[in-house]
């Protein structure tokens, strides 16, 4: 991995302060770590490899050397801890924009937080807060991306379910050039959500989404609902309709496409 070559790209403020690892546990932890002693808004780490790399609701990421992306970058928004939902929006948005410009692949967004290509998992986002009641100290958005890596090589529970960039096009590509390109729009995006724009982003999203328009199964806690994802509220919520034509939202979940 050439930071230099990273560095190079960015044309915004997200990334000038770059921490590169070759392992470590988790980029998350290393950045909630750094956020807690000032560093400042904007503050990358990346790593080559992962040994506690994890997804939502702890579950392990499966987090190889010298393929993919192991990414977080630290973020102090001024927004209210009810809307955390859509830093992990943000960053979705900014994700799939940059994979779609570098590979010209239809990268979709699966909500709440998996980038999805072709119905597999390319991807996911993790966004962990630290808050006091009104208020969000700092935020760590995490981000993983499968990029160079070999499907073949994963556990046959994750190959099922997952892919990459090389298994979809048959190419290698530069981790530089997108996490260059992805801290971009993971700039432009984060700028627009400051600036209260969230209609705008929201819109965007709604562009990129493959769950809206779905029947869906989502799995909150300890119950599960099936119903229609028809559109998502301005904090970010799933509005979920019910097959008795109520309207549920969901604040967060884990989804399964029925059709």
């Amino acid at each position: 991995m050439k930071i230099e070559d990273i560095k190079a790209g960015i044309k915004g403020e997200t990334g000038r302060e770059i921490f590169f690892y070759e392992t470590v546990g988790s980029t998350n932890t290393i950045a909630a770590e750094l956020a807690e002693k000032g560093a400042q808004e904007g503050t990358v780490i990346i790593a080559d490899s992962q040994e506690k790399g994890r997804g939502r609701l702890g579950r392990h990421w499966v987090s190889p050397p010298g393929v993919n992306i192991y990414m977080s970058i630290i973020l102090r928004p001024k927004i209210k801890p009810k809307d955390v939902t859509l830093l992990t929006i943000m960053a979705a948005v900014g994700c799939t924009a940059a994979l779609r410009k570098v590979t010209g692949l239809n990268v979709t967004i699966k909500w709440p937080n998996d980038l999805i290509l072709y119905d597999k998992k390319l991807g996911g986002i993790l966004a962990e807060v630290k808050t006091a009641p009104k208020e969000i100290i700092f935020a760590v958005t995490g981000i993983g991306i499968n990029v160079n890596m070999d499907v073949k090589a994963l556990p046959d529970d994750v190959k099922k379910i997952a892919t990459s960039v090389k298994n979809e096009t048959g190419k290698l590509y530069s981790r530089e050039v997108i996490i260059a390109e992805m801290l971009n729009e993971i700039g432009h995006w984060y700028k627009t959500l400051k600036e209260m724009k969230r209609d705008v982003l929201l819109s965007e999203w709604q562009k990129l989404t493959s769950t809206l328009g779905r029947e869906v199964q989502v799995l909150t806690g300890k119950e599960t609902f099936t119903g229609l994802a028809e559109s998502i509220d301005d904090e970010g919520m799933l509005k979920l309709r019910l097959p008795d034509g109520l309207l549920k939202k969901i604040s967060t979940g884990d989804i399964t496409i029925v059709r």
